[in-house]
């Protein structure tokens, strides 16, 4: 090989990023020549990532159940992903803002479409079948999709609307946590007792959404737009953009929930719970919990019929 200028430049450019971390070049060469190629299944983690799906009863429709799942949380990382990266940009500007919320909403909108694989690629009969060994684990107890609440507003809008009154941005994180909305899934406000499936949710988990929760306090998507200049705050492409986020994550990817629930929860006749026992409807119609990640973007008139 010839060594041109341009070679020879990419040489002191290596030999500088190894000199900055106190390493030897000619070591990371060396390993060059031991190396193996590359290749997409390698690179992928294609056959550990496929090794993924177990199932627990003889049922195939349970592994389109599994895989959508997983799918879901692969989404939710991904998510997560660009969130952090804009929660945390302290030179922030209404383009690197614009770019991210789009991101974020295209795979939501993924997510939104997604729904007819669970609500038209299941027997229903083998649905009912396996869920009784789901029990009493629900997808409620997706831990990213929380993170992402917490990442995407000010806590107060995912308050119960019961309690929003008597919290505020004082108020402790921990009394907080106690009436998020989703508690009402799980939790007896009369007696204070928690369900099975919160109690498990919060042993694996509380620990890390307080954490969470203090961590966006103040650099959530919502307190990240206000960061931007006011001209742009009152941008019409990007606020629609906002609100598309908002609905989308809170009626529309919700209200896709619902309605592939209710075709295999209310298939059979008599009351039905979700696997995880929870009272399905409150916690998942947005009529009930009000969630909305930006109320000042949206009309009273809005606000008030959020999700009919």
């Amino acid at each position: 090989m010839k060594i041109t200028s341009e070679i020879q430049n990419k040489i002191d450019e290596i030999d500088a990023k190894y000199k900055a971390i106190n390493q030897k070049t000619e070591t990371h060469l060396e390993g060059l020549l031991w190396s193996k190629p590359i290749t997409y299944w390698d690179y992928i983690q294609t056959d550990p990532l496929l090794s993924l799906q177990v199932q627990r009863t003889t049922l195939p429709d349970e592994m389109v159940f599994i895989m959508y799942h997983q799918v879901n949380e692969l989404l939710f990382k991904m998510i997560l992903w660009e969130i952090n990266q804009l929660a945390h940009c302290n030179e922030l500007t209404t383009s690197f803002f614009t770019e991210k919320l789009m991101r974020i909403s295209r795979y939501f909108d993924m997510l939104t479409t997604s729904f007819d694989i669970m609500k038209e690629g299941m027997a229903v009969d083998q649905y009912l079948k396996f869920r009784n060994t789901l029990t009493p684990a629900s997808g409620f107890q997706s831990a990213q999709y929380r993170l992402i609440e917490f990442a995407s507003t000010d806590l107060i809008n995912l308050i119960d609307n019961r309690f929003r009154a008597t919290i505020d941005r004082n108020t402790p994180y921990e009394h907080a946590f106690e009436h998020l909305y989703w508690q009402a899934a799980g939790k007896d406000y009369r007696t204070g007792e928690k369900s099975y499936l919160i109690k498990e949710f919060e042993k694996k988990y509380k620990k890390s959404f307080l954490a969470h929760m203090e961590e966006f306090n103040t650099i959530n998507l919502w307190r990240k737009f206000k960061q931007l200049p006011e001209e742009d705050q009152k941008n019409e492409a990007l606020v629609e953009a906002m609100r598309h986020y908002d609905k989308t994550v809170n009626i529309t990817w919700v209200m896709g929930h619902y309605n592939a629930a209710v075709k295999y929860i209310e298939s059979v006749p008599g009351t039905q719970e979700a696997t995880g026992g929870s009272d399905w409807k409150k916690y998942m119609l947005p009529k009930y919990q009000r969630r909305i990640f930006f109320p000042e973007l949206w009309s009273d008139e809005e606000l008030e019929k959020w999700g009919e």
